[in-house]
């Protein structure tokens, strides 16, 4: 939750937005005007109260399914996707992903072969690996099977020649592997806290942050041409140095926001425009997103909310320029003001280029109110 203290836009930060952008930076009466994606949720069940508050804000939804615990069994994920899309064909486009347990079993490679293209038949536009791949699994002879093991070959093979976009959650914020005490961000110091199983710091006996990240750069040298999203920052969110380096390698990469838009606040709290220069840079490899999580009428209305508020937050932060405050540190940061080109970019331009067909084209707009702050 951002609080705003002060809002003082300098006039040397508005002649550089006018140069880049030729008009002012959006205004917070701009919100529900612009088309927004949110690239990165996790949706269950009908969830119409949640659906009308997207519309109302102006936000279209890549729900993506998950091998997760916490979430509903895979086969009543893609379920709902389909149903939501179904309901929603003009809001919702939805991704899949495969359980990798089993993956040394004879059958498993031609049954995710088989279960992966019925689902992209089917309109899925993308396939989700996770960091069970890295965290959880393991060979029959007790080692950890990670994302570049050669029994994935086949698998991304297929998705390689097929187009099909990959998003990766491999690894977890480097935070994961230190102590509770020593984490930067509130909000992982309660997820490692509720989930002991992924704070990687009470777990030697799995492989540690650099190790995951190169087995997942493996993956991408060994599949040159695969469609990559690294969602949370490619789990590089601590440093926008390390995120430069990987897509300056990885040329067919891009990386999404999803629950990592705090690590850059912090950033920012300490020098702001690298992370604004950072943004202008891969202005075409960022995609919004936020990692909301629904489950059901239980939790409808106030996910509905909750998202509602994050929303506007993170527009406030990406188009503004006041002071803020968040509650997941304690030092105050100001917004980017980013300029109009780059934010359309940013929210939604990004995502339709990676999946043309995944929403009906975009219905012009009213023209944005013209006036700086």
């Amino acid at each position: 939750m951002l609080a705003v203290t002060q809002g003082i836009l300098f006039a040397g930060l508005l002649a550089t937005s006018f140069a880049h952008a030729e008009q002012p930076p959006y205004q917070d009466s701009d919100f529900t005007v612009v088309e927004k994606i949110d690239a990165h949720v996790h949706l269950h069940g009908t969830l119409p109260t949640f659906m009308s508050r997207a519309a109302a804000d102006n936000i279209r939804l890549l729900t993506i399914n998950v091998n997760y615990s916490d979430f509903p069994p895979l086969p009543e994920q893609n379920r709902d996707a389909l149903a939501l899309r179904g309901a929603y064909p003009d809001r919702v486009a939805f991704a899949t992903t495969f359980d990798a347990a089993g993956s040394d079993q004879p059958g498993w490679e031609q049954g995710v072969k088989r279960q992966l293209s019925d689902a992209l038949d089917a309109g899925a536009v993308a396939v989700k690996v996770w960091k069970d791949i890295g965290m959880q699994q393991r060979d029959a002879n007790g080692r950890a099977v990670m994302i570049d093991d050669p029994r994935f070959t086949p698998i991304f093979r297929m998705l390689e020649e097929r187009g099909t976009v990959v998003l990766g959650h491999l690894g977890e914020p480097r935070n994961a592997w230190l102590p509770l005490a020593e984490m930067t961000i509130n909000g992982d110091r309660q997820y490692f806290k509720e989930h002991p199983q992924y704070h990687m710091a009470l777990h030697a006996e799995w492989p540690t942050y650099e190790q995951q990240i190169a087995a997942r750069d493996r993956l991408l040298d060994r599949h040159p041409k695969l469609r990559f999203v690294g969602v949370h920052l490619a789990s590089l969110e601590w440093s926008v140095d390390r995120v430069t380096e990987f897509l300056n390698r990885y040329p067919n990469a891009s990386v999404d926001l999803a629950a990592r838009l705090s690590h850059l606040q912090l950033q920012a709290s300490v020098d702001r425009d690298k992370v604004r220069r950072f943004f202008l840079q891969f202005q075409d490899r960022i995609l919004y997103a936020t990692d909301i999580a629904c489950q059901g009428p239980q939790e409808d209305s106030a996910c509905a909310a909750q998202a509602d508020e994050a929303w506007h937050d993170d527009w406030r932060f990406l188009t503004g320029a006041d002071t803020l405050h968040s509650t997941e540190f304690a030092a105050s940061f100001r917004g980017l003001a980013l300029p109009r080109d780059v934010i359309d970019k940013i929210y939604s331009g990004n995502v339709r280029r990676l999946f043309p067909n995944a929403w009906p084209p975009p219905t012009g707009r009213a023209p944005p109110s013209g006036r700086a702050r």
